[in-house]
């Protein structure tokens, strides 16, 4: 095993143990939480029997390592259980909220991604003209600022002063891809402004290093010109961080989303879970919890294996 594999192997071993550290903390987390779940659900008009049969049905009067190992099995071969708060499976209660938050997140990466790289590689082109001076000040103020403040100060200007867009991002399967499109544009463009920030970022910081190495000063002796030698040299060099931080992004922009879903009321993963802490319906906190984490991990794996397969050291070791 060379060193490449035997590197990408401890990555992915490292990952699986930290999403069953992840699931541990989730299932204490729900355990810890004050009040009884039953008598909470049925209210305090139930009686004894009815909140033992709903703990017996709920195996809540099983031990803790009894319910997390009963749970973490029944997650991995595909039962998430059932919502207590509709009766309904929880995959399919999910299955429909992650597909339209993996939409929001597809359709800001198709914006976000070409114009940071080419906000960055103009920045470091033009590097210390006004031009960059002036992306890097709008970006860097993109990144303070609050995605939720950035969500409201859009809802003020493009839907309640000029009507443009609506401010609540309500869609569902009966609508055409234009409609789709047209409701999230407001979320679509509070997550692109947080993101293309550090990516242009990144690109700009990347492409700088590497137009100060040796083969690109050998590059502009040959009388190169400046857009050749930073797409045909530069780039290829500077990808590795690029797709890096490019990849971390977009696992901001699945699990991220919190806060913009429940701003614009987007029917995405994020609401469904902020809507199930306030039902206590914890299977499906539990379940969305692991999905938000196993995403992540998964997009964090996915970037560092990316970064070493673009490292030509790894690949081709002597």
């Amino acid at each position: 095993m060379n060193k490449l594999t035997s590197m990408i192997t401890k990555r992915l071993i490292f990952g699986v143990f930290t999403l069953l550290v992840i699931s541990l903390l989730i299932f204490v987390g729900v355990e810890a939480l004050p009040g009884d779940l039953a008598e909470a659900i049925l209210g305090q008009n139930a009686t004894p029997e009815t909140i033992q049969a709903f703990r017996t049905d709920l195996k809540l009067d099983l031990p803790p390592h009894v319910r997390y190992f009963s749970w973490i099995g029944s997650f991995l071969q595909g039962d998430l259980g059932t919502s207590l708060a509709n009766g309904r499976p929880i995959a399919e209660v999910i299955g429909w909220r992650f597909g339209n938050s993996l939409f929001l997140a597809g359709v800001t990466a198709l914006f976000a991604i070409p114009v940071a790289i080419i906000l960055g590689l103009l920045a470091a082109i033009y590097r210390d003209s006004w031009f960059d001076r002036f992306i890097s000040i709008t970006t860097l103020s993109a990144i303070s600022l609050p995605e939720f403040f950035v969500a409201y100060i859009l809802i003020a200007l493009l839907s309640v002063q000029i009507f443009l867009f609506p401010s609540i991002s309500a869609i569902n399967e009966d609508m055409s891809l234009f409609q789709k499109l047209h409701a999230i544009f407001l979320p679509c463009l509070t997550l692109s402004l947080v993101v293309i920030g550090h990516m242009m970022r990144m690109t700009r910081a990347a492409i700088i290093n590497v137009l100060s190495s040796p083969f690109i000063e050998m590059a502009k002796l040959k009388g190169i010109n400046r857009g050749r030698i930073i797409l045909k040299h530069a780039l290829p060099n500077a990808l590795s961080p690029i797709i890096n931080v490019v990849v971390l992004n977009l696992a901001y922009l699945v699990v991220g989303v919190v806060v913009v879903e429940v701003v614009f009321v987007y029917p995405g993963l994020g609401q469904l879970l902020v809507d199930a802490v306030a039902k206590r319906d914890l299977p499906v906190v539990q379940a969305s919890g692991l999905i938000f984490a196993g995403t992540y991990v998964c997009l964090n794996l996915t970037a560092d294996v990316l970064s070493m397969l673009s490292n030509p050291k790894l690949r081709n070791p002597r």
